[in-house]
């Protein structure tokens, strides 16, 4: 059980070389920093930090598919595109979503 939980940590270590997967986490942390700024309730840091999972799975998720696509083959490919495609507007609508929430809870506190 113990090697499972090593295996998952060093996957998490690894996603960190990825530049948009970097980017997501960078865009978090200041999400974090503006909430505890604004001083968000415990209900607003739980729907936060739930849309900051969410977008950074499915970041994780897309590089995930994207490299294995490029497994298969390099050349263009119009399957291996519509994959990739729905791959990152998964990430894409999750991101929405997460800014939707993030202008609920910030608006909030600023008016």
């Amino acid at each position: 059980m113990k090697n499972k939980f090593y295996v998952a940590f060093v996957g998490l270590v690894s996603s960190l070389r990825d530049k948009s997967v970097q980017i997501q986490y960078f865009l978090a942390i200041l999400a974090c920093i503006a909430a505890w700024i604004i001083g968000c309730n415990y209900y607003e840091w739980l729907a936060i930090l739930l849309c900051i999972g969410l977008v950074v799975v499915t970041e994780i998720l897309n590089t995930c598919i994207e490299k294995l696509c490029d497994l298969y083959s390099t050349e263009r490919n119009e399957k291996i595109k519509y994959i990739k495609d729905l791959a990152a507007g998964g990430v894409l609508f999750a991101s929405l979503i997460a800014l939707g929430v993030g202008i609920l809870v910030f608006i909030h506190h600023l008016i």
